[in-house]
């Protein structure tokens, strides 16, 4: 994050949210800064390992979404367990 972007306000896609997969529970967050047509970003918060985020940017809310559910599919929520590195892509 550069200086001064910790004082700018988010937009959150309307795909940000909690999702549940074999009896765990992420939020998902896919945001952009406010008022902007900047790329998109992704992060996942799992309650107890913290924050997962990709370095990759998406274009569009519903790239960011897939990127989210591809991990999913292959590994499921443990994807997001304290072995797997924070940062992806």
């Amino acid at each position: 994050m550069a200086v001064g972007d910790e004082d700018r306000e988010f937009e959150h896609s309307a795909l940000s949210g909690s999702f549940s997969h074999d009896g765990e529970t992420v939020d998902v967050e896919i945001y952009r800064f406010a008022g902007t047509r900047d790329p998109w970003q992704l992060a996942v918060v799992h309650m107890s390992t913290g924050t997962t985020e990709w370095r990759e940017r998406f274009a569009a809310e519903e790239d960011a979404y897939r990127a989210f559910m591809a991990v999913v599919e292959r590994g499921g929520l443990a994807s997001f367990g304290p072995t797997v590195s924070r940062v992806m892509h």
